[in-house]
């Protein structure tokens, strides 16, 4: 028989392994001496201790899941409960007690944690949502859409919470998003309707303007262009393409009058020489308007300066032109401010503009393609008839191109 501190094997070849329990059988050896039989087993529980040493490290060092952990801890506590080495046992089980320990431990740890980061994440969301909420009320049209799109950009990159909360709060952040984009679509459509009725109100202006321009009533006529231009400038802005042609019409027709009148009043050349001077003046003033950096400043400016000129009266008729020519250049600059702040906050205009864009190429290309396929067929008179037609729609498309470039794109 020999034996070992830890274990033994008696004389029909039988180990045994010592425990707090008592002896506990491990196997039977009967393939060589009992020395070798005891080596055999004491390796089998080197191994085990090596494999216990790995999954301590791992559940110290690593991500590793607990339920990962604790089917490790199982499988490795089930070949310790059945005996098959000889070695300290108890010790394997006591740091197998303690590793559950460990498991258990780091199992609430990232509980809580995941808890802290739900009730993280959960504040992070209502705060963009309580943002989102305030910019639907939001009138600057453009940077509260940059905005909204950039907490659609944050909200994804935040984790989920529970499905119930998060549905909740994705439901009153998409609603904000969609109430400012349906105010933002009745805007864009309300200008474009008071565009549409100050175009019909300045068309009115420019005919009866027209019907005066030759009414020798000097002192009424020039009262009611007065109060003609008055009505021009409280009648708002009309869309770009009508309203170049309307206003030379409407200007055109005062020029008329007030020429013939200038005629008939010679007289008062010394005093037009003296109204020259002054708007001359206020010429210089407007024109340090320029370039616009402030639009409202710019606007107000005009606005008083231009009181100011229209408080003055004519200058000679030659000079006319070029005088009132710089001033409306100054005017045309700031209006054209104003159409760029506008276009710049109208994605739909631009939307549009980009769709024909695309209509247009698509067009150009396939005629380009027929035109290929006429002339590899040897059909020239039709490539050429194809021809004549792709040049109409390249000219077409140029023009789209340059519209969509007013659009910064």
């Amino acid at each position: 028989m020999s034996s070992d501190p830890w274990g033994r094997v008696d004389e029909t070849g039988t180990v045994y392994v010592r425990t707090a329990d008592g002896e506990q059988v491990v196997g039977s050896w009967q393939a060589g001496t009992p020395e070798e039989a005891l080596a055999y087993f004491e390796r089998k529980y080197e191994g085990l201790v090596v494999e216990i040493g790995l999954l301590e490290r791992r559940v110290k060092t690593t991500d590793l899941s607990a339920k990962d952990a604790t089917t490790a801890i199982e499988h490795l506590r089930t070949q310790v409960d059945e005996h098959h080495a000889v070695g300290d046992l108890d010790a394997l089980k006591k740091r197998l007690d303690k590793l559950v320990e460990a498991v258990e431990s780091r199992r609430e740890e990232r509980k809580a944690q995941k808890a802290k980061q739900s009730d993280e994440a959960r504040q992070a969301k209502e705060k963009l949502v309580v943002e989102a909420e305030e910019l639907a009320a939001s009138e600057q049209w453009r940077a509260a859409g940059e905005r909204l799109r950039a907490l659609v950009d944050t909200w994804k990159s935040l984790p989920r919470l529970d499905r119930k909360a998060d549905d909740e709060l994705w439901h009153r952040f998409s609603h904000a998003r969609s109430a400012f984009s349906k105010r933002r679509k009745a805007h864009f459509a309300s200008l474009d309707a008071q565009r549409e009725e100050s175009r019909k109100a300045k068309e009115k202006l420019v005919a009866e303007a027209e019907s005066l321009s030759h009414s020798t009533d000097w002192g009424a006529t020039a009262a009611r262009y007065r109060e003609l231009m008055a009505d021009w400038k409280a009648a708002g802005r009309a869309q770009r393409e009508h309203e170049d042609g309307l206003w030379n019409r409407f200007r055109g027709a005062q020029d008329i009058f007030f020429q013939a009148r200038g005629e008939v009043f010679a007289e008062r050349d010394t005093e037009q020489r003296e109204n020259l001077t002054r708007k001359e003046e206020l010429a210089v003033e407007a024109e340090k308007l320029l370039p616009v950096s402030d639009l409202k400043a710019a606007r107000a400016a005009f606005r008083s300066i231009n009181e100011r000129w229209e408080a003055i009266g004519h200058v000679p008729r030659d000079a006319r032109p070029k005088i009132e020519g710089r001033m409306h250049a100054v005017e045309r600059a700031i209006q054209d401010a104003e159409e760029n702040e506008w276009r710049r906050t109208n994605p739909e205009a631009r939307a549009r503009a980009a769709g024909l864009t695309g209509q247009l190429q698509d067009a150009v290309d396939k005629l380009q393609k027929q035109i290929d396929t006429a002339r590899a067929a040897g059909n020239d008179a039709k490539a050429d008839k194809l021809g004549r037609e792709l040049e109409g729609r390249k000219a077409l498309l140029d023009q789209a191109l340059k519209g969509l470039e007013e659009f910064g794109g």
